[in-house]
């Protein structure tokens, strides 16, 4: 079961997102249209194969608008879906079920596609030892989100802020001159609990690295040849993580190599957003 992101961290992003929308005036179509005390019943429908993330995004959208809204889900999330699978049930206050419905489905939609991608990839390096994580190259205030959605399509979670761990990259290098510097400095300053990794751009940096200890070490942009020899040369002594341009078409063969971990930032700066919609039954 797929641990959820608890309403208390979702409701402010609903909020916000609400607020956006409805504007100085509210939802004037809905106003003008429809009669105060009118209902609506609606399914939330999949129009395009998928995995399910987020229905909670929509569930609270609703509940904003109308709190005796009725939502009734038909799967969960972690879900994979075909075309024209009903997601979610929903009656309430038609004026209430109109006015939510773009945030409802901008949030859930966004969730899924995040979750369908990320479940390529894992599918894609099934068979071998390596696991698919995110990146912090999420959309703005929705970090949590969306990385709640890798997890619903398979996927791990790398950092998720600046305070998680260590993460020593190219420019932090350069700051402290070398490799092997940087490395002493942050496991002098890391506490019991917290892990460095440090990034790597050759072999030879590699070698430097390893004479430290790291928790981890980023093979940044290796060609397979120096993946496989990196895991050689490492034998199982330290996590090794390869990153950079990370595709569908190449994951597998970085897979094949041996690494641990394999870091995709398009999970969620390039996840297409999955065709949900919001149909009147």
């Amino acid at each position: 079961m797929i641990e959820a992101v608890p309403d208390l961290l979702i409701a402010p992003i609903v909020r916000a997102a609400l607020a956006e929308d409805l504007g100085r005036a509210g939802d004037v179509t809905a106003q003008a249209c429809i009669p105060a005390d009118a209902d609506l019943a609606c399914t939330f429908g999949a129009r395009r194969a998928g995995v399910v993330a987020g229905l909670a995004c929509a569930r609270l959208a609703l509940a904003e608008l109308d709190p005796h809204a009725v939502f009734e889900p038909r799967v969960s999330d972690g879900d994979v879906v075909a075309p024209g699978t009903v997601l979610a049930a929903v009656r309430g206050n038609a004026r209430a079920v109109l006015t939510a419905e773009r945030t409802a489905l901008n949030l859930l939609g966004r969730l899924c596609g995040v979750a369908t991608l990320t479940r390529e990839y894992v599918d894609a390096v099934a068979g071998t030892r390596a696991r698919i994580t995110d990146t912090r190259k999420t959309t703005p205030g929705l970090r949590a989100l969306e990385k709640y959605a890798v997890r619903c399509g398979g996927g791990v979670n790398h950092r998720f802020g600046l305070d998680d761990a260590i993460l020593i990259k190219d420019n932090h290098v350069a700051a402290c001159g070398s490799v092997g510097e940087a490395v002493r400095r942050a496991k002098a300053f890391a506490g019991h609990l917290m892990k460095v990794e440090v990034e790597v751009d050759s072999l030879d940096q590699l070698h430097e690295a390893l004479t430290e200890r790291p928790d981890v070490i980023m093979l940044d942009n290796f060609s397979l040849a120096d993946l496989a020899e990196a895991v050689r040369i490492t034998a199982g002594r330290v996590v090794l993580e390869a990153s950079g341009g990370v595709t569908l078409e190449t994951v597998r063969a970085i897979a094949e190599t041996g690494v641990d971990v394999i870091s995709v930032g398009a999970l969620t700066h390039s996840a297409k957003v999955l065709d949900i919609g919001l149909d009147a039954v």
